[in-house]
Parts: C-alpha cells; sequence; structure tokens
C-alpha cells in the first residue's frame, strides 16, 4: 500500500463549488482507497492505495468527483515520498515567519508547474519566489491578496495549479506519515 496525498482546486471558496468533506471522503471510500482522512475544509485528503502511478489515482478521482458533484474541479495527487520532497526542496521555509502567507503551488505535470516560471516577472521585493522541481513556492510576505505573482494564479497559468499555504502543507505532510503508519 501507498500514501497519497489529493488536493482539489477551487472548491469551498465563496459560495460555489461547494464539497462537504464527508461527501469527499466517502467518494474516495468508494473507489476503494482506504484509511482515508481529510484535512480543513478546502479539498485536502490523506488516504491509502495500491502503489499504482499518481495520474491513474488523479483520473480516478476526477472522474468520480465530476460524476457525484457535477462539476469538475483541477484535481492533484502526490505521493507521500513526492510531498516528502516537496516539504525538503522549500528553501523560503526557513525564512518566513508567517506560514499563512507562503504558499506551495502543486502541479500535476511538469509543463503545468513549468508555466508558474512567469511568475517570478511579477515577484516584488520583499516577496520571493522559487521554482523547485516538484512544487513552486511563493512568498507573500505583504499578504496574498496584496501580491500581483499570486493574482496570476487566477488566470492560465494557476489553471491546473493549486495552492496551499504552508502551515496547511506541513499538517498534511504529518497527516500523511501518520496514515503510513496505521
Amino acid at each position: 500500500m501507498q500514501t497519497w496525498i489529493a488536493l482539489l482546486r477551487g472548491v469551498n471558496v465563496g459560495t460555489s463549488k461547494r464539497v462537504p468533506m464527508g461527501e469527499f471522503k466517502a467518494l474516495l471510500e468508494a473507489q476503494g482507497f482506504g484509511n482515508v482522512a481529510t484535512l480543513l475544509n478546502s479539498g485536502n485528503a490523506v488516504f491509502n492505495a495500491n502503489a499504482i502511478p499518481s495520474e491513474a489515482v488523479r483520473r480516478t478521482i476526477s472522474t468520480a468527483f465530476a460524476s457525484r458533484f457535477e462539476f469538475e474541479v483541477t484535481v492533484v495527487v502526490k505521493s507521500l515520498h513526492e510531498l516528502g520532497q516537496i516539504v525538503a526542496e522549500n528553501s523560503l521555509a526557513a525564512s518566513a515567519p508567517d506560514h499563512s502567507r507562503l504558499l506551495c503551488l502543486f502541479a500535476q505535470h511538469p509543463q503545468d508547474l513549468a508555466l508558474l516560471t512567469k511568475m517570478q516577472e511579477f515577484t516584488v521585493p520583499p516577496e520571493r519566489f522559487q521554482l523547485g522541481r516538484h512544487a513552486a513556492f511563493l512568498n507573500c510576505t505583504q499578504g496574498i491578496r496584496e501580491s500581483k505573482a499570486a493574482k496570476l494564479l487566477m488566470g492560465k497559468i494557476g489553471q491546473h495549479v493549486t495552492t496551499r499555504n504552508w502551515a496547511t502543507v506541513l499538517k498534511l505532510h504529518a497527516l500523511a506519515v501518520r496514515c503510513t503508519a496505521e
């Protein structure tokens, strides 16, 4: 068995695309995933499944989700190993005193991650941007709503990625480690 993390883009923000986490959990269990746990109300889940390619897990969730909730969202799936690599490669975390303003940008496919290089042009100091091998990171020191770079995520370059603040990423990682141990 392998531990996986599923991240949904844009659910439970505002009044549209409402997804009760209990229903999301039940959807994952109905797909045969085990030891399912959700975190917060923003489309985060940790679960166990056979060691199959992450793209197969993503497609399974995406198809079931669209059928059950009657709308589509970007679904990003990472293994616990991949999430561990993401945590390790974030060099901005040590100098970011407010982890709620440090964003981790997750993409399923490398080409979607590569599109994020455009954000560098819009990163205004003291903001910092880092494109890693497995994710990108944006430290919005003045706040996410004030960040020109963060606003790009609402457009074309952000349509296939989803973001979580660093505090949430660390909670997801800890939950996934516990899920593996159980």
